[in-house]
């Protein structure tokens, strides 16, 4: 289904994403960044918040050496109050996230992984590989719903296909 090159890729392009996602929201007031948008975690730092704590899960359910986020579901959209504080723990995730995808070989996207949901529910079980693509795809859809909200806060949002990529070759 997938390959180790296709994680270190999406590791990259996450990280890449992000690190343009940071300087914008790093420059944009407080007030913007946390107005309620009518988004499903309400802001701009609310969907931002929501990615980060469900890549963290994510990569807890992938890699046990991992932990799980620290906060309930309801509460992800209020991890961090500010950009700053968002975009300190954001780097730090991206960096784990690369550590992990740089390992990966291809035995290692073999196999089931038993998820425990976040809220109540019947625990899971899903390939790895669908893990993985899961994970990924998260992201790419919540980044698109914060390139709607700074689209529609007069923001010039950062480009998100993938051929654009620095160094895709």
């Amino acid at each position: 289904m997938i390959s180790s090159g296709y994680v270190r890729t999406m590791a990259r392009y996450n990280s890449w994403q992000n690190d343009q996602l940071i300087s914008l929201l790093l420059d944009m007031p407080a007030d913007e960044l946390t107005k309620d948008r009518g988004a499903f975690f309400g802001s701009i730092l609310g969907t931002a918040n929501h990615l980060l704590c469900g890549d963290t899960l994510w990569l807890s359910r992938l890699d046990p050496s991992m932990a799980p986020p620290f906060a309930a579901p309801d509460q992800w959209p209020r991890l961090h109050d500010d950009a700053r504080g968002w975009a300190t723990d954001r780097h730090r995730v991206d960096g784990k996230l690369h550590r992990w995808a740089d390992k990966q070989r291809e035995i290692d996207l073999v196999g089931d992984v038993m998820c425990k949901p976040v809220t109540r529910g019947t625990a899971f079980s899903i390939s790895r590989a669908m893990a993985v693509v899961q994970m990924f795809t998260h992201q790419t859809h919540h980044r698109g719903q914060i390139h709607a909200m700074l689209t529609a806060a007069g923001q010039t949002a950062p480009i998100s296909d993938i051929i654009h990529m620095p160094e895709i070759v």
